[in-house]
């Protein structure tokens, strides 16, 4: 157990919460992870408050469990998995440290969220890369060190993108800078000599950040995070495209990415899309969902401060030609949908309550990474798994998303069900625990493992495992930073 008067040393008394009521909530999430209570939840104000933490937890063996984002939390990783642990909560860090128009980067504390970064950015004439419709209160810092997938695949160049540069307090106490900011010199005297911050790898060759994402706080606590922005455009023109047929909206997304003509890119199906637009329920979802295509491709044609209208009009002109080639047509509206309505909801984040929660109060996705030729065999195999098991697939949302310039696709299925419900909680589960394994022997890559999952998916590689032992053992030799999370 961690030394009650240390702590207070380091943080204040009134920065420590041992209610009851409040260790509940952090004691579970909406994914089917165990309940585990944390000993109390810490709030340091900086860089110095952690790396206190890191150390005092290093004498004592006590569990450390960083989160940055507010409620609520879905996957797991957020709930201790042991008992005795402290939950970190990073969400007072909310130090917008700096916007850097010129170099378009950002850099801020892990207690931003999308709702305060996305208008501090445009402040400076910059907008975010960044995830389709996150909560409000989801931590900025959070969702890059997850490789939460972005919806401009147009400015994704690396799978750990936009993320740029990190400081860190690794599970030994030892506080790190990676890429850009590893120096020489301080953040201050960096700026000074034109430093920005922006190049993610590095030092030298070592791109300590690729450890750091994905890695759901078992290597160390973030304090602070650069990403690379974008500017906004002084002209937007998005389009929809409606269709009954998966590979012709595959084929124009191919298009669309590999001539580089569109900034926000995705598709959805109805079910998703009408989750995302409603905004009365369940009459106003029922009746977007049934004038809505199975599926329906979004996208953004931009132009910028020169030629705006030109580049706009050719690059308009370029992809009617695609379309008529591919056999569909882009549209303004699609029922009572409209390109402008949809463009605004991708650039947000969304409102409350959260997209994902409002058809049924609850939601388990199932995502990984594939390429396209395996994307209708991936949908199939879902689809019947979920018809065998008795999950209504009409009512199954799909959310797919070009990445890393149109490499590879993002799939994932979001699982709609009651949590009061206990049968349909317990179906979504087994349905979860069963197809997974289906998936990934059709081609699904399993990148961001979660939950009850994560160990089953991770040790089919005992190559892997061995490298991230020996990894976690030089950063966290003892063992303290959330403990029992992925193979750890």
């Amino acid at each position: 157990m961690i030394a009650e008067d240390k702590l207070v040393e380091i943080v204040g008394a009134g920065s420590i919460n041992r209610e009851q009521a409040t260790l509940k909530e952090y004691s579970r999430d909406m994914s089917f992870v165990n309940a585990v209570k944390p000993e109390c939840i810490v709030k340091p104000g900086n860089m110095a408050d952690i790396e206190e933490i890191v150390k005092l937890a290093n004498e004592t063996l006590t569990p450390l469990v960083p989160v940055s984002s507010g409620p609520p939390h879905f996957r797991g990783d957020t709930v201790p998995s042991i008992g005795g642990a402290v939950i970190v909560d990073l969400s007072g860090m909310k130090k917008i440290i700096r916007v850097d128009r010129m170099n378009r980067v950002a850099m801020f504390e892990p207690g931003v969220t999308f709702e305060e970064l996305i208008p501090a950015v445009a402040e400076e004439g910059l907008r975010l890369n960044m995830p389709l419709q996150p909560r409000g209160s989801k931590s900025v810092v959070g969702s890059m060190l997850e490789r939460e997938p972005v919806v401009m695949p147009r400015y994704h160049w690396d799978i750990g993108d936009p993320l740029a540069c990190v400081e860190v307090i690794f599970g030994t106490g030892d506080m790190f800078r990676t890429g850009a900011a590893a120096g020489p010199g301080t953040l201050e005297e960096q700026w000074a000599a034109g430093g920005a911050q922006k190049e993610a790898a590095g030092p030298s060759a070592f791109s300590l950040y690729r450890v750091i994402q994905g890695a759901q706080g078992t290597m160390g606590i973030v304090t602070w995070a650069s990403v690379r922005c974008e500017l906004i455009p002084g002209l937007e023109e998005p389009f929809l495209i409606g269709s009954s047929k998966i590979d012709k909206i595959l084929e124009m997304v191919h298009w669309l990415v590999r001539l580089r003509l569109a900034n926000e890119c995705f598709v959805l199906n109805n079910s998703n899309l009408a989750a995302i637009m409603a905004k009365k329920w369940p009459g106003d979802y029922r009746e977007i969902k049934d004038n809505l295509p199975p599926w329906v491709l979004f996208f953004n044609i931009a132009g910028y401060e020169y030629l705006t209208e030109e580049r706009v009009s050719g690059q308009i002109n370029d992809m009617m030609e695609i379309a008529q080639r591919v056999g569909v047509e882009p549209v303004q509206a699609i029922g009572r949908v409209s390109a402008s309505e949809v463009l605004k909801a991708a650039q947000g984040s969304s409102g409350e309550p959260y997209w994902k929660l409002r058809h049924k109060g609850a939601c388990h996705d199932i995502f990984f990474l594939t390429i396209y030729d395996n994307l209708p065999g991936l949908l199939s195999t879902m689809h019947d798994e979920a018809h065998g098991m008795g999950y209504p697939t009409s009512e199954m949302g799909i959310y797919l998303q070009p990445i890393v310039q149109g490499t590879n696709c993002h799939c994932e299925f979001n699982l709609f069900y009651d949590p009061e419900n206990q049968s349909e909680s317990n179906r979504v589960r087994e349905l979860s625990d069963r197809v997974i394994t289906s998936l990934m022997a059709k081609g699904a890559f399993f990148s961001r493992p979660y939950g009850t999952s994560a160990r089953t998916i991770i040790n089919r590689d005992a190559a892997t495992v061995a490298a991230l032992k020996k990894v976690k053992s030089i950063l966290d030799p003892s063992n303290i930073m959330n403990p029992g999370k992925l193979c750890f």
